[in-house]
């Protein structure tokens, strides 16, 4: 099974051909700019497209702090993501509360645990809209 940095590697390699299709859901690659080093930080994503849009999780397993791919993504909202074989400049922002309730149906459909990391963590877990440039 594919996880963390080779997950990316074998991804990139092959165009999502190895990675895209996890545990019988997809994942895509997002890639931030570091807030600290400036450098680019891919991570690998569950997603689902909403509209012209896609949704990813920032549950971090329902740890108390936010992932450091959405702190980055906080501080610099321009970001690539990758379906398969289409990279793509993108602007990334968390869902407003309006749209949240939605969203959070459509990201625990693909991916039960969600509702179970929420009840680990007070924070409330952030569901980031990606939207192409």
């Amino acid at each position: 099974m594919l996880f963390g940095q080779e997950h990316v590697t074998r991804y990139i390699e092959t165009d999502g051909e190895e990675g895209h299709d996890w545990q019988g859901t997809t994942v895509a690659i997002l890639t931030t700019k570091g807030r600290k080093s400036g450098r680019p930080r891919s991570t690998p994503l569950i997603y689902q497209p909403y509209g012209d849009a896609y949704l990813v999780v920032a549950s971090k397993g329902g740890a108390d702090e936010h992932p450091l791919w959405y702190r980055n993504l906080e501080a610099e909202p321009e970001v690539e993501f990758q379906i398969k074989g289409d990279r793509f400049k993108a602007h990334a922002r968390t869902a407003t509360p309006e749209e949240r309730p939605d969203m959070w149906r459509t990201m625990t459909a693909t991916w039960p645990a969600y509702d179970e990391y929420a009840t680990k963590t007070d924070r409330e877990i952030p569901i980031v809209v990606i939207e192409r440039v």
